[in-house]
């Protein structure tokens, strides 16, 4: 019987085109990719920066593998924490200008330790409704109440903060949001919790190393203060093109989640040789203006090219570059369309986005040229002569 259940809605997901497909790599990532054994140009990966592959990072960690292993052994609080741990987050709360950082495996093991580490059922968490799903899980496990906004809309989150009783408050949100890449409004969000005595988390995975003086994210882009109540998690394996996250902050609140978030208490720690190579890849990064103009320059060549398209591109000045297509089987078909030209752009579907939303998910990196952009922009438009024939 439980076979036939799964038999059953692995079929209603391919039915609705909702079936994902895993494709294999044959090389570095990197905008020339070997996928499913033929080459194509890859506009999918979020290597912003076009570090992932970068010789001095490369090199980082192999230097750091050869001193100090592969496997940390345990977790942080036990014996996993390595030196080159330590040095990572005092580099990344240096350069976020936060007292204190917080190293994490994953972003979504970053995410899943500050919210139920702050709130609990007495508290309520107001969030953004596109969050990502990372933000919503950790919600769920806060057991918060859990308040959603209308995206972006402060008018209406100001009205349910007012109306709250909730012993605690917390504001969550995403900076870039990762499916449509507009920016939170960051300062009107800071001036609420201000107001009504709320924490403020804030995802920054899609808006670190590239937005802000110096790659420092989103926080600097918008020069938030360095408040005790302003949490900020940042990817490590999109810009930085390595792997993990961080938690900044106030000393106390980073202190408090090292002692009570249990997804960094109960898990082993990351390979001290990801750390170490971070340590590069954040020098990367502060010296990677002409990275990150380029990466503007290509997202604004992408925009002009695609602009009589018959589907619409979202208005996001972020290396997220949605085109809105709208049914799961069109949105596919032109994914699999592109393909067979050789160019690799994900077909994203819900749950990831509302029903009827589904869509194209371009995404720019430093390290795409700006003839890669103008092969996607001839095919985008040849697909679209034909769509009309």
């Amino acid at each position: 019987m439980i076979w036939e259940e799964l038999e059953t809605g692995l079929a209603t997901l391919a039915a609705d085109g909702l079936l994902r497909r895993r494709r294999t790599l044959d090389a570095p990532c990197g905008p020339e990719a070997v996928v499913d054994g033929r080459r194509a140009l890859a506009f999918c990966s979020n290597d912003y920066l076009g570090l992932a592959n970068h010789p001095a990072i490369v090199a980082a960690a192999c230097d750091a593998a050869a001193r100090w292993g592969v496997g940390s052994g345990a977790s942080h609080a036990v014996s996993g924490h390595l030196r080159p741990h330590e040095e990572i987050e005092q580099r990344l709360a240096a350069f976020v200008g936060r007292e204190r950082a917080l190293y994490f495996a994953t972003g979504y093991l970053a995410n899943l330790a500050i919210v139920p580490a702050l709130v609990d059922r007495h508290d309520a968490v107001f969030a953004d409704r596109l969050n990502h799903a990372s933000l919503i899980d950790a919600v769920l496990l806060s057991r918060a109440e859990h308040i959603r906004y209308p995206h972006g809309d402060t008018a209406t989150l100001a009205e349910r903060l007012k109306q709250s009783r909730a012993r605690r408050k917390l504001i969550l949100t995403d900076a870039v949001f990762s499916m449509d890449g507009d920016l939170a409004p960051l300062p009107e969000l800071f001036e609420l919790a201000e107001r009504f005595d709320a924490w403020l988390v804030v995802d920054d995975a899609h808006g670190f190393g590239v937005l802000g003086p110096g790659g420092r994210g989103s926080i600097a882009q918008f020069a938030l203060p360095d408040s005790p109540r302003l949490l900020l998690m940042g990817t490590l394996g999109k810009a930085a093109g390595v792997s993990g996250a961080f938690v900044a902050g106030d000393r106390r609140a980073i202190e408090w989640l090292m002692q009570r978030a249990r997804s960094y208490i109960f898990t082993t720690a990351s390979s001290p040789l990801l750390a170490a190579a971070l340590l590069v890849g954040l020098d990367l990064i502060e010296q990677g203006e002409d990275r990150r103009s380029h990466l503007r320059r290509l997202i604004e060549r992408l925009r002009s090219g695609l602009a009589a398209l018959p589907w619409r591109l979202s208005p996001s000045s972020t290396a997220i570059q949605p085109l809105l297509i709208g049914g799961n089987e069109a949105s596919v078909r032109l994914s699999e369309q592109l393909f067979s030209r050789g160019l690799w752009v994900p077909a994203i579907r819900p749950p990831t986005v509302p029903a009827g939303a589904a869509r194209l998910r371009i995404s720019l990196s430093a390290a795409h040229s700006d003839a890669h952009v103008d092969t996607l922009v001839a095919a985008l438009r040849d697909c679209a002569r034909r769509d009309r024939a």
